[in-house]
């Protein structure tokens, strides 16, 4: 007889529960994207819901029903009642006993949850500390998978260090963006914001496209422009950015002070219109 265990208990294995014969588990077989609210409205749906229609599409999940997830997102916001809400959702190709060949007729799992979210005012006044890991990740990082686990050993190793977040170098040296953020730097001297070109070794995050977009109102001129990490502690100023912090300034990168080791002008700036367009409701 085919079995199964889990945990301490011992079954057939045509009676294990779906869930726990899920690609998602096994495989890392899904997408997922992860949105805020703010003051009880959700920041740039529409950008996310793209993202993961493409993210979907991209690793041959069919028929993903966009309007039903829009629906069943506002529907859980609205019920759960947070005014600055975490939203994160996921989509996997299905559950059947495992295979790496996905068998024809799966249906796609969907989980969704909810939660309060609170800001860290600390970490925007006082910026945070960072160090750098090799960017060991998947070579499409464009698609925002659930295979995180190389994100998950860098942010271990900054924790280790004492840092919150860990900025990935690839293999010609280049710093592509953090474990779980978007990364930026600012030359004051010319007034030039630096980030990593979209393509295949970066996600195109929602945040650093609105950071690009509000730069010039802070008086800064984009560059899509990958650097390295001694030219990034030569920088002014760096930061972070991620759906659910907005920007938090960098003032340490692997021990070293950036600027004057305090959040920078422009990165405030850059806050202060962020800020802004939550208030569009954009």
């Amino acid at each position: 007889m085919e079995i199964a265990r889990i945990n301490d208990r011992i079954l057939p294995l045509t009676e294990v529960p779906p869930q726990f014969l899920d690609r998602g588990l096994f495989f890392g077989d899904g997408v997922y994207e992860v949105l805020r609210s703010c003051r009880g409205r959700i920041f740039a749906l529409e950008e996310h819901l793209a993202r993961f229609e493409r993210s979907a599409a991209e690793i041959r999940i069919p028929q993903v029903d966009i309007t039903s997830i829009r629906s069943q997102v506002l529907e859980a916001f609205e019920q759960a009642g947070f005014e600055n809400a975490k939203i994160y959702f996921h989509l996997t190709r299905g559950s059947h006993l495992r295979d790496h060949l996905p068998c024809d007729g799966l249906r796609p799992n969907f989980l969704l949850t909810v939660q309060a979210l609170h800001d860290e005012p600390r970490k925007k006044q006082e910026g945070i500390r960072v160090s750098t890991h090799p960017d060991w990740r998947w070579k499409r990082c464009d698609i925002k998978s659930l295979n995180l686990l190389p994100n998950i050993l860098a942010r271990m190793d900054a924790d280790r260090k004492r840092c919150t977040e860990a900025l990935l170098v690839n293999e010609a040296g280049l710093i592509t963006e953090g474990a779980g953020s978007a990364f930026f730097a600012v030359d004051g001297s010319e007034k030039t914001l630096y980030t990593h070109p979209l393509g295949p070794a970066i996600l195109p995050s929602i945040t650093r496209a609105v950071v690009l977009q509000i730069a010039p109102d802070a008086g800064l001129r984009p560059v899509e422009e990958a650097i390295t990490p001694k030219r990034a502690a030569e920088m002014d100023e760096l930061f972070i950015a991620v759906t659910t912090k907005d920007i938090i300034p960098v003032v340490e990168l692997d021990g070293r002070p950036i600027g004057s080791g305090r959040p920078g002008a422009c990165t405030r700036a850059l806050m202060d219109r962020f800020l802004d367009r939550y208030s569009e409701g954009h």
